[in-house]
């Protein structure tokens, strides 16, 4: 794996339910990184519909995730350029018939063909009473022409434990589409830091990175910031965020140089330990391979 890679980061005011809008827009800063020269470009979660599952119109637009998909497909081919077209809702019927909803995210190579895919495990709580998780399905790296890369959506950011798994797996780079709002805590916590989800965003972002001796994107949804955080970066461990946007829309062409996972595991031997046979956390997550 070449240590730098050219990635995209991509944020914008997504639509609520403007599902053909949002995928133009989707698509024209696809073609801005193409023409940029990235590998990769990564789009925020919900970005076809936006947040509205109390809408009827939003699960109808849901039964319409697999056309997307496939303009996606066609499109990476075309450009040449890895997609995680940011998160999918998708619609299945459970085991009872029932209607059930995931959250999912997909990696494209740039021949066009998915790679890989994940359902959001951690499901923040307003989102619980409309989607499903995938529970106790395994968090897995995904080898990608831009190196072994593992998928996580949003409030996954939460839990040490789902990198662990994915470092685990030898991912080098995780990748996380996200819907983050600064009103996604309550008042009381507003009170006392206006800023605090930012705060939360920054610093684990930065803290995940040194921890696990791995690279993050992180694409966020952009707009007004009353309403939306941005903050869509690319961070690496010893330097941090190596690009971070605002909240204004657009997209973030950054050279992400993985020969800082290098040095960063050379200094801190994080993956070294976790490998280690007996290592004293392997009742919960399964040895670093290769």
């Amino acid at each position: 794996m070449a240590p730098i890679r050219r990635v995209a980061t991509i944020q914008w005011h997504i639509k609520e339910l403007a599902i053909e809008e949002n995928h133009d827009t989707a698509c024209k800063y696809i073609r801005q990184a193409a023409a940029d020269g990235a590998e990769l470009a990564v789009l925020p979660e919900y970005h076809l519909s936006g947040w509205v599952p109390d809408d009827p119109r939003w699960g109808i637009q849901a039964g319409e995730a697999a056309k997307y998909l496939a303009n996606y497909q066609s499109l990476a081919k075309e450009l040449k350029i890895c997609l995680v077209p940011g998160t999918i809702i998708e619609k299945h019927a459970g085991p009872n018939e029932e209607i059930l909803f995931y959250n999912a995210a997909y990696f494209i190579s740039n021949d066009g063909t998915i790679l890989g895919s994940y359902r959001k495990k951690n499901i923040w709580h307003p989102e619980r009473p409309h989607l499903t998780s995938s529970g106790q399905e395994r968090h897995d790296a995904i080898d990608t022409p831009i190196g072994r890369v593992g998928l996580l959506i949003c409030w996954d950011l939460a839990f040490p434990e789902a990198f662990r798994e994915l470092i685990a797996d030898g991912a080098d780079i995780v990748i996380i589409p996200t819907f983050w709002t600064p009103n996604d805590t309550s008042p009381q916590a507003l009170h006392h830091n206006p800023d605090s989800e930012a705060l939360f965003l920054s610093s684990t972002l930065t803290s995940r990175c040194f921890e696990n001796t791995c690279g993050i994107i992180f694409a966020n949804a952009a707009g007004p910031k009353e309403s939306f955080l941005g903050m869509s970066q690319v961070t690496l461990p010893i330097v941090g965020p190596v690009s971070k946007m605002g909240n204004e829309e657009g997209v973030s062409v950054v050279d992400m140089d993985l020969g800082l996972l290098d040095i960063a595991e050379k200094n801190y031997k994080v993956r070294q330990d976790i490998g280690k046979e007996g290592w004293h956390y392997v009742y919960r997550h399964s040895s670093l391979q290769g």
